[in-house]
Order: C-alpha cells, then structure tokens, then sequence
C-alpha cells in the first residue's frame, strides 16, 4: 500500500510540475511577444506621448502585470504548490474529499492578481506625469534614485523578512494554516499570495526603474526572488539585495 501511495505521489508531482511549467512558459512567450511588438500592446502604452489611457488599455495592462506576475512568482511558490498537492493527497487516501490543487494556485495567483490591480494604477499615475517612457522605464534619474532607495529599505525590514520566511518554510504554512475543502485550499493559497506580495511587491516597483517591458531586468528580479525564497541563505541575499539597492538609489540621487 505504501509503495502505491508514493507511486501516486510521485505521478501526482509530476503532473503539478507540467503543468506549472507550462503555465509559467506560457506567461514568458506572452510577455516576449508583447515586449517584441507581436503583441496587443496597449494605445496609451505604444504612444510616444502621454496620452489618456481608455478603459480597454487599463484593462489590457492589468492582464499584462497579472501575466507578468505569474511568469515571475510561479517558479518560487512551486515548492509550496508541490507541498499542497503531496498532503492533499494523503488527506484524499485517508478519505477526504477531492480537493483540487488548483483551487491553491488559483487563490495564490488570486493575490497577485491584486497587486497587478495596484501595479496598473500606479503605472497609469506616472503615464499622466509623463514620467514613464513607451517601453515603461522611468525618465527620472530623481524618480529611480527613490524606487531604488524605498526598495532597499524595504528589504531590510521585519515585515520583508517575517513574510520571507512564510515564503521559504511551506512546511510551517501548511502546518499552521490548513484549511479542509475546496474554499479552504483557495483561502489557503490567498493567504501564501498574500505573504508572497508582502515579501517582494517592492521589488517588483523597480521595473519601473529600467522598463516594465524590459525582460532582462525581468528576468533578474524572477532569478532574486526565487533565490530569496528557495536557495540556502535566501533571507541574508535579500538583506545584501537591500544595502546595494540603498547604495544604488542613493549614488543615482547624487548624480541627478
């Protein structure tokens, strides 16, 4: 029996890995073809000028930061998602009901959705004060001298750090947060989001520094967060992430 049951935990992680995998590869190759041009790139966004967003661009760029968020967040809350699934079946073998895992990522995705929401509404305010280039990135050195300076003092933090370390211990979520059912595992997933938001959403104000549409610069923030949150040490890179991002905004305010 028990050879069986670990068979099927083994099938079963596989099964959640394609299948955020491809979520995630998905969210890469809209994010290059919008960044490329292949892409239903927003009016308010492809004009060199600030001009007045319509209520179609704000909803086309608010599916672009919750695209951009799964692309970037998904591979650090694979962990937890994998950790979801393994109990959740052990939970269905000792006679619970089906829950899907996919009502957790949903809620996890959910949170970020959120953010997305934030993100969008603020990009919008700094288009209005034509403070943001057509490919997003900040036209003030004064502007990045701040992000930078508020990112890095952020990430020195209690609340940076006590949401990290939720972010990088799922055995303790899962312990102290279980919730049984459908609207348990979305409640649970809600609340991981939550703390994921809480660890990185000031990172993620710097792509307004060199370019929301800038995948280099994506990509090097995806790679920061997933160290902060999976490698060895993670809590002690984010606390070096900060004193350099201190040092950066404060260098870029100098030179302003």
């Amino acid at each position: 029996m028990a050879q069986i049951l670990e068979t099927v935990l083994r099938r079963d992680r596989l099964v959640v890995l394609a299948g955020l995998g491809g979520v995630t590869v998905l969210a890469w190759l809209y994010l290059i073809l919008l960044a490329t041009g292949m892409g239903d790139v927003p009016g308010a966004m492809a004009n060199a000028r600030p001009t007045p967003w319509t209520a179609g661009d704000f909803a086309l760029m608010v599916l672009m930061w919750s695209v951009m968020m799964v692309g970037m967040m998904l591979p650090g809350a694979t962990p937890m998602i994998l950790l979801f699934a393994m109990v959740n079946r052990q939970k269905r073998e000792a006679g619970h009901p089906f829950v899907s895992t996919g009502a957790f990522a949903l809620g996890y995705a959910g949170a970020w959705t959120a953010f997305s929401l934030f993100a969008t509404i603020v990009q919008w305010a700094l288009h209005g004060a034509a403070l943001l280039s057509p490919m997003l990135a900040g036209t003030s050195a004064v502007l990045a001298g701040v992000l930078f300076i508020a990112a890095g003092a952020y990430q020195l933090t209690p609340l940076k750090h006590a949401c990290l370390k939720n972010c990088r211990s799922p055995v303790h979520f899962i312990m102290t947060r279980w919730r049984n059912g459908g609207v348990g595992a979305l409640r649970m997933g809600l609340e991981h989001g939550a703390y994921c938001v809480g660890c990185c959403w000031f990172l993620m104000g710097l792509l307004f520094v060199l370019g929301v549409m800038n995948l280099l610069w994506v990509a090097a923030l995806t790679i920061l967060v997933l160290v902060e949150k999976a490698a060895p040490r993670g809590e002690w890179t984010a606390r070096i992430g900060g004193v350099a991002m201190l040092a950066g905004g404060l260098t870029l305010l100098l030179l302003a």
